[in-house]
Formats: structure tokens, sequence, C-alpha cells
């Protein structure tokens, strides 16, 4: 396992032949940091901990085969939008084609000409980064930059299944800028969509973990997913992200709230994974939103600028 440093990109080889990853490692170096595996199921691991933006893969290796590691790498909710060249010795139509049905976007025959496989390899690394932005464009909310709705759901679904599979927890804020009518009615809509824009980049910088995430699901509503977090820290966050909202001291005069722009937050924790302890299989991820908002509403109840927690379940260890 090594790695080549270049200009930008990334390409995972995977071959059980250092000799033919060495050369195809030189081929498109021009290309992009340049990753090589001597197995599939290292190269499954070095996918995962980096997905690349392109896997050049041979498809006869011992143990797991490179047919097995794409369809796998396919069937992979977080790497399916990995295109896979298969790279090998076997030319005829046959072989071409159960690469194609295990889901690769291109087929080069061994020996590999240098020429041909920098031609394949640039064209599908810019429709790569080309589907990658068609993507950002679909999932971020073009106002603030932070993912939204649509984005949210999707991310929540799989977070959801990843928790359930681990017994783990999973928490849900949701945030709302407390009388944020009343700030448009006083300061105009422009102003408003300034606001909208400060709010949304102190959420994304009140959370801390790269799989925190902020979102925008209503005008002046936001949600914030916490995997892996239990009452404690969902209600830690929450407590900060009502503090840093109105630290930011942005003028409202229109609120009886405050006299500075605040936000009434709500969370929810719950644990999945029966076996683990957590709720029964039948809670689906509708049920935190609506707990969330719930905990939403009990805040806006208790007079706004402040949070509330409710548990979808009693944590067992709690």
């Amino acid at each position: 396992m090594g790695e080549l440093q270049v200009d930008s990109g990334s390409i995972l080889i995977i071959d059980d032949d250092p000799v033919v990853v060495q050369g195809l490692g030189r081929m498109v170096s021009e290309l992009g940091a340049v990753r090589f595996a001597l197995s599939g199921e290292q190269g499954l691991q070095m996918a995962r901990e980096a997905h690349p933006d392109l896997i050049l893969l041979d498809a006869e290796m011992p143990g797991l085969s490179g047919y097995d590691v794409c369809r796998i790498i396919k069937a992979d909710p977080d790497l399916w939008d990995i295109p896979v060249i298969f790279v090998t010795g076997h030319d005829d139509t046959d072989s071409e084609l159960k690469a194609l049905e295990a889901g690769a976007v291109d087929f080069i025959a061994k020996p590999p000409k240098p020429l041909l496989v920098l031609a394949r390899v640039r064209t599908h690394l810019r429709l790569k980064q080309m589907s990658d932005e068609l993507r950002r464009n679909a999932n971020t909310d073009a106002l603030t930059g932070v993912p939204n709705r649509r984005q949210f759901e999707s991310l929540l679904d799989r977070e959801w299944d990843r928790a359930r599979r681990a017994g783990a927890r999973l928490s849900l804020l949701m945030v709302d800028i407390d009388h944020f009518k009343l700030y448009n009615d006083h300061y105009g809509h422009q102003q408003g969509d300034d606001c909208l824009r400060v709010v949304a980049q102190t959420l994304q910088g009140l959370v801390q973990r790269p799989a925190d995430t902020v979102a925008r699901v209503g005008g002046e509503e936001f949600v914030i997913l916490l995997p892996e977090t239990d009452a404690a820290g969902a209600i830690h966050v929450a407590q900060r992200i009502v503090s840093g909202i109105a630290a930011r001291h942005i003028p409202h005069e229109g609120s009886p709230a405050s006299p500075v722009v605040t936000v009434s937050v709500g969370a929810t924790t719950v644990r999945l994974g029966a076996d683990a302890g957590g709720v029964a299989p039948s809670f689906r991820p509708p049920e935190l939103v609506l707990s969330a908002d719930q905990a939403l509403y009990a805040a806006k109840h208790a007079g706004r600028n402040c949070s509330r927690f409710l548990a979808l379940e009693e944590p067992p260890d709690a």
C-alpha cells in the first residue's frame, strides 16, 4: 500500500501484480494522487477510507476477484458513484460484458497502452467531476450553501440504517430563528437573506465533527444531524447553538424575545437496534423528525431563545 503525490484528483489502483501497479501509476500520475492496493480486500478498505474519484481494477485476483469488488462497490451507498475501469488480460467480448454487468464504466486490456489509459482515465475523471458538481447543486440550498431538505432526508436515511446496524444512538436538532417574519418586515428581505446566511455559517461553525450535518429545511428552519451522539451530547450542542447565535449580536429590534437574533432549538435522541436495547424495527426516520419538532414547539412555548430535549425512547443506561 502506498501513495504517489501529484497535483490533483484521486485514483485508486487495485491489482495483485506490483509491476502492473507501478506501470499504471506512472501512466496516470499527472492526473491526480495515485494510491494502490495489492488485493481486493485491501482495495475495498482503501476505497471506504479515501473515497477516490476513480478506480482502476484488475479482474482476476486471488481471494476477492475484481468482479466481486466492483459489485460490492456498486451496492454500497457510500461508494456506488465511484467509476470503475477494469484492467485485465482478457480482451474477449464475454469478459468485457462481465465487467460492464458488474458496474464498470470502461474496460482496458493488458498490456495497457499509456496513451489509451491516459485518455480514458482523463475522460472518466472529467465525467465524475461534472456528476459531482450536478449532485452538489441539486443537494445544496442556493441561498445559504448548506445541504437542502432533499440531501438531509437522504443523509438521515443513511445514518438511520448505519445506526441500526451498529446499535448506536442518533440525535437530531431542529433550529428555528425566532420571529423571523418580524425580522423581514422590519429590515427587508435582502437583509433577511443575509441573516439566514450568517445563521447557517454560525451553525456550521458550532458543530465540530465531520459527520455532523447542518441543513436548511424551511424558510428560517434548520436541522442538525448528529450521528453517534447520546442525549447529553445533543443537549450540549443545542445549548451551544442557542448561546452561539445570540453571541453574534445581529440586531433584531422587532423581536419580543430579544433585541438580537436568537433561535429556539428542539433536540431529540434515539437508540437504534432492538437487539442492542434500542427502539423496535418499526420506528422510522420521520418519527425522529417529529420528536425534534415537538421539542422545538416546547422551546417556543417556553419563551424562545432556549432549547428543549425530548427522547424518542428512554436510553437503557441513562
